[in-house]
């Protein structure tokens, strides 16, 4: 006897079409169809979730899981735990933070070793590129990784060193015959300035160290790269609206840039972040109302691909670390509430919730090579679904968060879009209701 089923039903449901009143019919782990809001099918599990938005599930390709050999900074039972509870049901885990990062095939395997058995959600792996390690990308390809990482700019850790141009200028050859793209940290280090001696507690003073051209020469550098050599370039977190001329005249000349950025820059502006507040601290810095602004509307046009979250949890003393921004460590952990901030702005501006399914499922899972299994809702497709009310907010209480560490610059920020429950592969992996 064949499985009936379940059904999901709302009156806003998310499809390739458009929003509709519609059911969305899973057997097994798959989507069987999408049909009208009164299609029940004979004997199966019918849930209806009114007037709830049904969407397909967020693949977030940023991700610093950190295990093995930093998972007392992030692992991935914690990490996927928050990636549910925020609507995220495929996370890309990025090469670095962790120990051996993963820069070789043997360094993949260790990755997939301590995976086993953790995850709620699907995960899949980011290879990096450094220096020296050219010989192993074609084989970590090979092994699955969806795409590459490397570092223009010091990344933190000393096992992820970063690349020089001569390293690109023979990497982009390889990556070009592989066909995956290599995600990018673009700061030009000529362009940073050293921290000030005794480091200091002024958010300005570590804004101005890491100024809006460090990231426009490191683009343009990549740009001029892609003229010699056309291979598929991501650059990650983009922070600043000044670099978005160089971006449209690549892409003008047929060039395959793609572009993201992240909730804390589409949220938080400098102006308001206090001196010592280091839970703000990420690289590049969070940038002033107007670069805001100007991210925002490139998103709204197009202009930028996707958002993605770039979670990066650690221990509270390396994010405290006295209130100096210099030697606090960077990163916003913010996977779990990525949809709902990134929802907030938009709602402000006047955005429909379906657009969050282009940003932040969709393109992320054309970026991943996932695109035919992943980021809608259509027959065929991974029963991977969020269900959120975007009508509803919430008050951000860091405890309750399922990352590592309750550490988050999103604290007692009211949110609006809560998500009241996730699937993954058919199943129910998280329920607010």
């Amino acid at each position: 006897m064949s499985d009936p089923g379940l059904v999901l039903c709302s009156r806003r449901v998310v499809t390739p079409e458009g929003v509709r009143a519609a059911s969305v019919h899973l057997s097994n782990d798959t989507i069987l169809r999408i049909a009208g809001w009164n299609d029940r099918a004979p004997g199966a599990t019918v849930v209806d979730y009114e007037n709830f938005v049904i969407m397909p599930g967020l693949v977030d390709t940023h991700v610093h899981v950190n295990e093995p050999g930093r998972t007392e900074w992030e692992g991935f039972a914690t990490a996927t735990r928050a990636a549910a509870a925020g609507g995220v049901t495929t996370i890309l885990d990025m090469p670095l933070n962790c120990i051996p990062p993963t820069t070789t095939a043997a360094a993949l395997g260790a990755k997939r070793a301590a995976l086993d058995g953790q995850a709620v959600v699907d995960v899949a792996f980011i290879g990096g590129v450094v220096p020296g390690n050219l010989d192993n990308l074609a084989e970590l390809a090979g092994a699955g990784v969806r795409a590459f990482k490397c570092f223009l700019s010091p990344s933190g850790v000393d096992e992820f060193p970063a690349v020089s141009e001569n390293d690109l200028r023979a990497a982009f050859p390889v990556l070009a015959r592989l066909g995956l793209p290599l995600m990018v940290h673009a700061e030009d280090p000529a362009r940073l300035r050293p921290p000030p001696p005794g480091g200091s507690r002024r958010y300005a003073t570590y804004l101005a160290s890491r100024p809006p051209g460090a990231e426009r020469e490191a683009i343009a550098l990549l740009v001029r790269l892609m003229d010699e050599c056309p291979t598929p370039v991501h650059v990650v977190h983009l922070s600043s609206a000044q670099s978005l001329d160089t971006i449209r005249s690549a892409r003008a000349r047929g060039l395959p840039l793609s572009v993201e950025t992240c909730p804390h820059y589409l949220t938080f502006a400098a102006e308001d972040i206090p001196d010592g507040a280091t839970e703000f601290k990420c690289a590049p810095p969070i940038r002033g109302r107007l670069e805001r602004d100007g991210l925002w509307d490139a998103l709204i046009r197009g202009e930028i691909d996707l958002v993605a979250s770039d979670h990066s949890s650690c221990p509270p003393a390396l994010k405290n670390s006295d209130g100096d921004f210099f030697a606090a460590w960077g990163g916003i952990a913010s996977l779990q509430l990525s949809l709902s901030a990134v929802w907030t702005g938009a709602r402000a501006r006047g955005m429909a919730p379906e657009r969050l399914a282009g940003w932040m499922s969709s393109s992320p899972a054309r970026l991943a090579g996932l695109a035919g299994r992943k980021g809608r809702l259509a027959a065929g497709y991974d029963a991977d679904i969020v269900v959120w009310d975007p009508d509803a907010s919430f008050s951000v209480d860091a405890s309750r968060l399922e990352h590592r560490h309750a550490v988050t610059p999103y604290a007692g920020r009211e949110l609006f879009g809560v998500v009241r429950a996730t699937y993954v592969s058919g199943k129910k992996v998280s329920e607010d209701i």
